[in-house]
């Protein structure tokens, strides 16, 4: 059964990583749906967060190739462990003045604010997990989105863990 998997790749700092990890899952054919790379807490060492769907014997195949890719240190299947996850969306909604209420309350329901108004739009910043993004996407859509721009999903496990 097909279900989406949250993985934390630490990797050497090194050009062509990505390419090699985002390469071995094509070869496999999962589907990335989000791939984040940032430095990681060691110097010369950086995390990828890679979002995915699959089955979970297809999932281990995978986990195993990683480990035989060269500057791969260490591969976590964060969905098994009790996680943190979350994405920041920057959202351009058109807003005309007489919308501009409504809109301000679908932006304080979700917790979320403005960073840029202009004559005939409105920019809107939401950090959260991948269904508050996508519920608010929804009620945003009436008012005719413009733009949307999302980083994808980094995630770490909760609690003292260190991984």
């Amino acid at each position: 059964m097909s279900m989406r998997h949250t993985i934390s790749i630490l990797v050497n700092d090194q050009p062509g990583v990505l390419q090699r990890v985002s390469g071995l899952f094509g070869r496999r054919g999962f589907n990335i749906e989000s791939i984040t790379v940032g430095q990681s807490e060691e110097v010369g060492l950086s995390r990828m967060v890679v979002v995915t769907i699959g089955d979970d014997k297809t999932l281990e195949q995978i986990e195993k190739q990683l480990y035989k890719l060269i500057d791969v240190i260490k591969v976590i299947n964060l969905g098994s462990k009790p996680m943190v996850d979350r994405e920041l969306a920057l959202i351009k909604v058109k807003s005309e003045t007489n919308e501009r209420p409504e809109i301000m309350g679908i932006v304080e329901t979700f917790r979320a604010s403005v960073v840029d108004i202009g004559t005939h739009s409105i920019m809107v910043q939401v950090v959260g997990d991948t269904t508050k993004i996508d519920a608010m996407i929804e009620l945003l859509k009436p008012y005719g989105i413009r733009e949307i721009s999302r980083t994808g999903v980094t995630a770490m496990t909760r609690g003292n863990d260190t991984k």
